[in-house]
């Protein structure tokens, strides 16, 4: 598993990623498997795996779940008065903007060469 942490490199307004640090092994190797825990759960962390494995890989997708776990852990740890409260597996479907999406599948369609005209269903 790779540094939690991201490493930017920042010139002018580019920023670049850099070589990672060592890090802590032991917090490294728990916070990995608490992730791998986590992906396999029907939980907004699960959900969040599931998501970035398919366009970034396994290895990518727990260690970005690791880091939002150890990013939930500084919050409770640093703010006695807050909570953790789930937001739930289906949480970036129920935040979704219909009119994007729908904008963004015709402007597919169309780039594969077929004519769209949209009529909304009538409820």
């Amino acid at each position: 598993m790779g540094q939690v942490v991201p490493r930017t490199i920042q010139s002018g307004a580019k920023n670049t990623t850099g070589p990672a640090g060592q890090g802590n092994p032991w917090l490294k190797g728990a916070l990995g498997e608490a992730a791998n825990a986590a992906a396999r759960t029907d939980t907004f962390l699960g959900a969040r795996y599931r998501r970035i494995v398919k366009r970034r890989g396994h290895a990518k997708a727990l260690v970005a779940v690791a880091r939002s776990i150890l990013v939930i852990a500084w919050h409770l740890i640093n703010d006695p008065d807050a909570s953790y409260q789930e937001l739930g597996a289906d949480w970036h479907r129920r935040h979704l903007d219909p009119a994007r999406k729908t904008r963004d599948l015709v402007r597919q369609l169309q780039a594969l060469g077929h004519q769209v005209a949209i009529t909304p269903a009538s409820a």
